[in-house]
């Protein structure tokens, strides 16, 4: 039975079936994952930001950050699909309620107390995927405050090639580019406080954007 009970379950076995999903659907898919985590360390705790660009991106940061017990930081309206929506919540992901100021902040400061429980979150500041595979999209502030206030280091993690084989709204899969990931040096959050949260995201745009662009000269 797929089912786990969180509270009476060991960090192995409430993490085990999103590892076994990401694992079966990248090799299902005949995904050719390159793989850069520079210097972190691959058992971590730390608050991980990435760009997005398809609905593998998910398996394949799984089967990437295996040991590190992420989970991804998701807005509401997923939460609220028919099955998909409580297997999200059952297992650990963060909803973000965007609709008014009030809940944001709220389940903004939850997201926060689930990181310092243990689990590394892992934040998509683009808001949704990209479908401009040039460059990345503006980041929204939301997880720069979820970083920033978590007090974790931070892992900027630049991702190609997923747009190209499952591009937005489509279901086919081209598995000849290779997946490109890599981890950029590790952020202390130490040095922006809340107030500069508008800096700090300014400073990881500029970084990871810089980042993606070599990455896709890799082809």
């Amino acid at each position: 039975m797929m089912k786990v009970d969180p509270e009476n379950c060991t960090p192995e076995e409430y993490d085990y079936w999103g590892l076994k999903w990401g694992e079966t659907t990248a090799r299902l898919a005949g995904l050719k994952i390159d793989v850069d985590l520079g210097d972190v360390d691959p058992e971590g705790h730390y608050v991980f930001i990435g760009n997005h660009q398809s609905n593998l991106d998910i398996p394949v940061l799984f089967e990437v950050f295996k040991k590190n017990r992420i989970r991804f930081v998701a807005k509401k309206s997923l939460f609220q699909i028919p099955i998909y929506g409580k297997a999200l919540a059952h297992s650990g992901h963060i909803c973000v309620d965007r609709d008014n100021r009030r809940a944001a902040m709220k389940s903004l400061n939850e997201a926060v107390e689930k990181a310092k429980s243990g689990i590394s979150p892992f934040i998509f500041p683009e808001g949704t995927r990209n479908t401009n595979l040039n460059e990345l999209m503006d980041f929204k502030i939301g997880g720069m405050i979820i970083a920033l206030k978590s007090g974790l280091p931070v892992v900027p993690v630049v991702m190609a090639n997923t747009g190209k084989i499952m591009p937005k709204g489509k279901l086919i899969i081209d598995n000849r580019p290779v997946v490109r990931v890599k981890a950029l040096p590790v952020i202390d959050p130490s040095e922006y406080t809340l107030k500069d949260r508008e800096k700090f995201k300014d400073d990881l745009y500029a970084m990871m954007n810089k980042a993606y662009k070599e990455l896709l000269d890799q082809g």
